[in-house]
């Protein structure tokens, strides 16, 4: 295996600045309790490593608790695996914020696209936890694929760079001994994309690395810049998930899920199902954006949905019949980006079903950005 240091040292793709996690350090050296805050897919998740013990997000804490013995240490895992940073920005005050993080790592750079809108998403999310009333330090964390190389890195990072926060790049660090032959593909992930537990062990290290040149570091002070405007248009910071325990909709054959949601990661709940064709439910929100959140499945077949926003005749499908099979996918499908923001009607409706069905339609969520 190549040594690490040759592994570590391009690490950073943009240094930023590192005051927000000195601050943290420095409070954790006086002993007080500190959260750790992990937002991302399925790696954040560990997904595949062979207990939550030996993921690299768990590993990472033990670095701050053996670093900083006298402090007390809070863990908050809010990966979900085949999520992006659309479906981050509308859960993150419920899932991570709520629990005050003192500390953040955010990575989605293997499950967002190269795009604008997530981009924009990315910003969104970003902002959000930077203003936060903890003061939170964010640390920024690029996956890759190890196959190709692609991730989405080229996007988050320049989010990274605008708001002066550190990015940590698996691309640019590991990724190439793998491409170069160096590192065997199948010694660190068993599909190319999720690390084994030895990949999570490098990883940890890459990111260990840079914590500890911010520790060795700690006692120069730099000046946080005031949070600037946002780059893109912002659709994405305000977004609001409408479930079942905030939100009645209009019901016409969707019935209620009532099942008790039992954490984070028990996904298909909080939402409605519906079953015959000509089943509806609508929905009246205000804002900009709007976004669909829904269960494709592999137990199929299964009702396929359509959407329409304000009765306008423009649609969109909703298939819940999942073509992969790996289990069931909770899937978003953007309706509207950039429109009018005023109260829009969103009336989603089976149109086709099929005897032999396995189950039902079943909606998560609507999400509504401003």
């Amino acid at each position: 295996m190549v040594d690490i240091k040759e592994i570590t040292k391009n690490a950073l793709a943009n240094k930023g600045s590192f005051e927000r996690i000195k601050r943290v350090m420095r409070r954790a050296e006086r002993g007080n309790k500190i959260v750790l805050g992990y937002l991302g897919g399925s790696i954040t998740q560990g997904s595949l490593s062979t207990t939550p013990e030996t993921c690299y997000a768990y590993l990472v804490y033990q670095w701050w608790s053996e670093r900083f013995p006298l402090a007390e240490f809070e863990y908050v895992n809010a990966g979900i695996g085949g999520t992006t940073s659309q479906f981050g920005v509308a859960r993150v005050d419920n899932d991570l914020l709520s629990y005050h993080p003192d500390f953040v790592i955010v990575e989605f750079s293997v499950n967002d696209d190269n795009t604008e809108l997530f981009e924009e998403t990315y910003e969104g999310l970003v902002r959000k936890i930077y203003k936060h009333e903890s003061e939170i330090g964010i640390l920024i964390v690029n996956n890759v694929n190890y196959v190709n190389g692609i991730n989405a890195q080229e996007i988050h990072n320049r989010v990274g760079k605008y708001y002066d926060l550190p990015c940590v790049s698996v691309k640019n660090s590991l990724y190439p001994f793998v491409e170069n032959g160096e590192i065997k593909r199948r010694a660190i992930t068993p599909d190319d994309l999720h690390p084994n537990d030895v990949g999570h062990k490098i990883i940890s290290e890459i990111i260990i690395d840079v914590l500890e040149k911010i520790y060795h570091d700690i006692d120069v002070t730099q000046i946080d810049i005031p949070i600037p405007k946002a780059f893109t248009r912002n659709e994405y910071e305000a977004s609001i998930r409408y479930q079942n325990d905030n939100y009645n909709p209009v019901l016409n054959g969707f019935e209620i899920d009532y099942a008790k949601q039992e954490n984070i990661r028990d996904l298909f709940k909080k939402g409605w199902s519906g079953s015959k064709i000509g089943d509806n439910i609508s929905f009246y929100i205000e804002g900009t954006g709007i976004a669909i959140q829904y269960r494709k499945t592999i137990n199929k077949p299964t009702p396929i949905a359509q959407v329409t926003i304000d009765d306008d005749g423009n649609e969109m499908i909703l298939d819940g019949n999942f073509s992969e099979t790996w289990g069931d996918c909770l899937y978003i499908d953007t309706v509207r980006v950039h429109g009018k923001n005023k109260k829009h009607k969103v009336k989603i409706e089976i149109i086709e079903n099929n005897k032999d069905d396995k189950s039902s339609f079943y909606l998560v969520c609507v999400i509504g950005s401003y």
